[in-house]
């Protein structure tokens, strides 16, 4: 089982339309597959009081691959929910659905739990911990090679199965 851990640059969650990049390092299963990880992300808050808001996120994560791997790629569809504790730190989760790009990558459960510091108006610094819960149709808690016969082809594929897992640092701004 692989986990995501992130470290980002983000923007304040305070209402408005958030943009950034982040660079990091696959880690626990994640780091026997890849070897290094790009990634972008974007959310649109809306500000339902002085401390919290709520909107939409998606974004796009390639893992390069490493160890006769193909890259791990996704695009997270998720529910973003931040909770400013005061005027220099933020708290907050994405939870929703990655969308499984490569071969062999169905996608799973997207789960993003942040803790942020706001260097400015525009700009936060956080520590996120991303997790994609993978499944192949074959059950949680593993991955490995399949083989199948589909209209008298052999195909022997890679299946990531389990949670996948990263380290990483980036920068978000707020487009407002």
């Amino acid at each position: 089982m692989a986990v995501l851990f992130i470290t980002t640059i983000h923007v304040q969650a305070q209402g408005g339309f958030n943009l950034g990049a982040y660079v990091g390092i696959p880690v626990a299963d994640g780091g026997d597959v890849a070897n290094l990880s790009l990634g972008f992300d974007a959310n649109y808050l809306f500000e339902i009081s002085e401390k919290f808001s709520v909107g939409p996120t998606t974004g796009f994560s390639h893992s390069f691959g490493e160890n006769n791997f193909d890259a791990f790629q996704f695009i997270p569809i998720a529910a973003a929910g931040r909770f400013n504790i005061n005027d220099m730190f933020t708290v907050g989760i994405d939870l929703g659905y990655a969308i499984g790009i490569n071969d062999g990558n169905n996608g799973g459960v997207y789960f993003r739990p942040t803790f942020a510091y706001n260097v400015t108006d525009r700009i936060q610094v956080n520590a996120s911990y991303i997790g994609v819960a993978l499944g192949s149709g074959r059950g949680l808690g593993y991955y490995g090679y399949y083989d199948y016969y589909y209209d008298d082809y052999y195909y022997d594929n890679y299946a990531y199965n389990g949670t996948f897992s990263i380290i990483s640092v980036g920068a978000t701004f707020n487009l407002n």
